[in-house]
């Protein structure tokens, strides 16, 4: 399992440790990610994410999974959650439809 946020694409960094001495040695920085059931008003459902801490506090800014779906771009997004945006713009579709 791949340490990147599913639904902000955060993933690791690279970057120094720096001694008193300033010797330099490669790290690697991780995200901060919990695993985490949100829960979809629109579809009725929850659902199981891999979540960074930060992307977790953006979706309860923006007012739940749904917002957070409907208003974010595919490009950071995983592909267990396009398949979820997908599902949810064809449920608003219908809702809106009828």
């Amino acid at each position: 399992m791949s340490r990147i946020c599913e639904l902000t694409g955060k993933g690791r960094q690279v970057g120094n440790n720096v001694s008193h001495a300033n010797n330099k040695t490669k790290r690697t920085f991780l995200p901060n990610l919990q695993n985490v059931t949100l829960m979809s008003d629109a579809l009725g459902k929850s659902v199981r994410l891999r979540v960074s801490t930060h992307g977790l506090r953006s979706v309860e800014h923006v007012g739940g999974l749904d917002n957070w779906l409907l208003k974010t771009s595919d490009e950071d997004l995983s592909l267990r959650v396009r398949r979820l945006k997908r599902e949810l713009r064809k449920k608003t579709a219908e809702t809106a439809a009828a």
